[in-house]
């Protein structure tokens, strides 16, 4: 053993309380989103198989527009983590005023694209004729506040670069709260229940899936309406007082770290929605299965993204503040962190399979399709971990080239091509879609892996 490896531990224990204060926040609110999801999906199902086929049949396009909107937050993430790691907090709240501008920019265009589409999206979606119209009408209502949407996703981002992840967290509850009770009003007829013995009369307009869009439009306008006043009252980040007039020198180096990530996600997204079209054509069944597997799916990533958010957050501390072994030191708790939940996480997953999907659906051949796809792809849960937490560390240090480039490859040259060839040619099913999905993702982790361990990654040097 050398004298440095003596004196200097593997893993400095003193960081697990910062990794933990940025995660868990980040954790709880996707946990209650992903909640949230879990019951949309329960309260829809049970209006029966067709009405969870029109709802996740645009799901992917939800993806696609949210993670496009999210990569203009990304490109803020590792201007202000810097700022504030080098002590210069007014760097830091012209980057935030400037967000402002972003906001409007995004979320008027995003209004105006995704309302004018509405009634083709079912289509190329290769929604079922018969569903179209009432897919069509749901993606019209969730799109309608897509302003305060893309105020929840930017600003959201802007207070967690800015260390504070327990705002959006609590702006997250209401939003889900919110979301939850209007659902039960709005999707259900007016009906009798039955509380510890008594019974009583809940009212319901009995709108079924345009109920459930409606709630979650609601949802989201307070959700971004929420958020903009937190951001202008924030102590730290609030940009009040300061220009609203773009500002080259902070605008150019933001979106030169957000046009990679946005191209990234577009791209990914669009190929989440090719996958999803091939998934779709190949019957109810499938679709419905392929949804529920991945609403119940997206629980067991909460540990990866709450991860992501807090390597990207301290590596922009750190790179800004010049520590180079700050640097490796999170790392290196973070990794561990990271796996051990994610082995958690998996094998949960694996073991209460069937009994998750049945919870969204009664129908046998959905839960055995749905339950036999998610027990695949539990195994790879560490690997993707691993995947998500390098991508926020790039994320920090304002490097999203490399993650275009790998996520690109893995999307269309793993999973999209394998899929049609999958489905297309050889005529198989759902199975062998998650198949390739899941060496797409076992790509990305050795794609990632490769890269962060010959450490042109980190600005400061190796």
């Amino acid at each position: 053993m050398t004298q440095r490896t003596a004196k200097t531990p593997i893993f400095a224990w003193s960081l697990l309380p910062a990794v933990v204060s940025l995660a868990w926040p980040t954790m709880l609110e996707q946990l209650m989103q992903t909640a949230v999801q879990y019951i949309d999906t329960a309260m829809v199902g049970s209006l029966g198989t067709a009405a969870t086929a029109a709802v996740g049949s645009t799901v992917t396009v939800n993806w696609l527009i949210g993670s496009s909107v999210s990569a203009f937050g990304v490109g803020f993430l590792g201007y202000i983590s810097q700022a504030f790691g080098a002590k210069e907090p007014l760097r830091a709240r012209r980057a935030a005023a400037q967000s402002v501008l972003m906001v409007l920019a995004a979320g008027l265009v995003f209004t105006a694209l995704t309302l004018s589409l509405s009634d083709l999206v079912p289509v190329w979606m290769q929604v079922a004729p018969s569903l179209r119209q009432l897919a069509s009408r749901y993606f019209f209502i969730l799109y309608l506040p897509m302003l305060p949407r893309t105020a929840s996703i930017i600003f959201g981002t802007v207070l967690r670069a800015a260390g504070d992840t327990k705002t959006p967290m609590r702006v997250g509850v209401g939003v889900n709260l919110i979301n939850v009770t209007l659902n039960f009003l709005l999707i259900y007829e007016t009906r009798q229940l039955t509380l510890f013995g008594q019974s009583f009369t809940v009212w319901g307009a009995g709108l079924g899936v345009v109920g459930a869009a409606a709630a979650s439009a609601a949802a989201f306008l307070f959700g971004g309406l929420a958020i903009t006043i937190a951001f202008y009252r924030h102590p730290r980040i609030s940009p009040r007082g300061l220009s609203l007039k773009p500002d080259k020198r902070v605008l150019l180096p933001c979106l030169r770290v957000a046009f990679p990530n946005m191209l990234q996600r577009f791209g990914t997204s669009l190929g989440y929605v090719a996958f999803a079209a091939m998934i779709n054509a190949l019957g109810e069944t499938a679709t419905a299965a392929h949804t529920i597997a991945n609403t119940v799916e997206s629980a067991f990533y909460i540990p990866g993204y709450g991860m992501q958010t807090a390597a990207a957050t301290l590596t922009g501390y750190a790179v800004g503040a010049g520590d180079r072994e700050q640097v490796k030191a999170q790392a290196r708790m973070i990794f561990l962190c990271e796996v051990g939940l994610m082995l958690i996480s998996g094998s949960l997953l694996f073991a209460f399979a069937p009994a998750m999907v049945g919870l969204f659906s009664r129908d046998a051949a959905v839960i055995l399709l749905g339950s036999t796809v998610l027990r695949m792809v539990a195994c790879s849960e560490p690997f993707y971990g691993v995947s998500i937490v390098i991508e926020g560390m790039l994320q920090g240090v304002g490097k999203t080239a490399v993650p275009f480039v790998f996520n690109i490859i893995g999307m269309w040259g793993v999973r999209i091509v394998g899929t049609f060839v999958c489905t297309r040619l050889l005529g198989l099913g759902l199975v062998s879609a998650w198949g390739c999905m899941i060496g797409h993702n076992m790509l990305l982790f050795a794609l990632f892996v490769s890269y962060f361990r010959r450490g042109r990654w980190n600005p400061l040097g190796r």
